[in-house]
């Protein structure tokens, strides 16, 4: 099933050509070694989607979203990332997995995200610095970049990590619980960020536990449950018999 947002209009007599998915995935399964955490996956993220990943605990969102970004290979079937989009591709983990232990400014912090561009021995020109203060700014951080980042507060992290985000200037965006134990202020901002990213065409695949936020703010939604239980248009996927069965299927073992 191929979900996504509306192709942009073409000029009146162009012929129409379909545009490949960002993301294309034929017949996944994915776990570790005698346990499987996600069975026979198969569909497509179109080019410009936003799209909720939900389900029960177990389903194995975060687990679909490492094999996305290519930290998990698939035990069996294809995980496709379009080639000209595979360059242009960053994942936010959950902030469980940041190591915030090494000394680092919020400003430096940021300034990872063009890491891709730079390399190791480029050093950053005042271009560039404009651009992570820019960043900053466009967060809510502005005056924040000499600070540690084992200072801030978990809201500030998560924006510094919006931040980096933006200096990535990624076409594909995943993000791993990326509202998690943030004020309702951060949140709002933050997906105010996320439908500008959407506005812009990227692609954006959000595992998310709050389904009010789904119904709101993402168009489509993927609900597992150990399997693709439904993928598709938000309203039509989160219906009670959906996620009754996801709960059945992570409850009973098949997850």
């Amino acid at each position: 099933m191929v979900v996504g947002a509306a192709a942009p209009a073409e000029p009146e007599g162009a012929p129409h050509v379909a545009a490949a998915p960002a993301i294309a995935l034929r017949q996944v399964w994915l776990g570790w070694h005698d346990r499987i955490a996600l069975r026979d996956v198969s569909g497509a993220f179109a080019q410009g989607a936003l799209t909720a990943l939900v389900g029960p605990n177990g389903a194995g969102k975060s687990t679909l979203l490492k094999a996305l970004d290519g930290r998990l290979n698939a035990l069996r079937g294809q995980v496709r990332i379009r080639p000209d989009l595979a360059r242009h591709l960053a994942c936010l983990p959950q902030s469980a997995e940041l190591d915030l232990s090494f000394p680092i400014s919020t400003f430096d912090l940021v300034a990872l995200g063009a890491w891709h561009r730079l390399g190791a021995w480029r050093g950053m020109g005042a271009a560039d610095r404009d651009a992570v203060e820019a960043a900053l700014d466009a967060v809510g951080l502005g005056g924040f970049g000499r600070q540690p980042v084992d200072t801030l507060s978990g809201g500030q992290l998560q924006r510094a990590l919006f931040a980096r985000l933006m200096l990535r200037d990624a076409q594909i965006i995943l993000l791993d619980e990326p509202f998690a134990a943030v004020d309702r202020a951060t949140t709002e901002d933050l997906l105010a960020l996320l439908h500008k990213w959407h506005g812009q065409g990227r692609t954006i695949v959000a595992v998310l536990h709050d389904l009010d936020m789904v119904h709101q703010h993402f168009p489509d939604t993927l609900l597992l449950g150990g399997q693709v239980v439904d993928w598709g248009p938000t309203g039509r996927v989160l219906s009670p018999a959906n996620l009754h069965l996801a709960r059945h299927l992570c409850a009973g073992g098949l997850a």
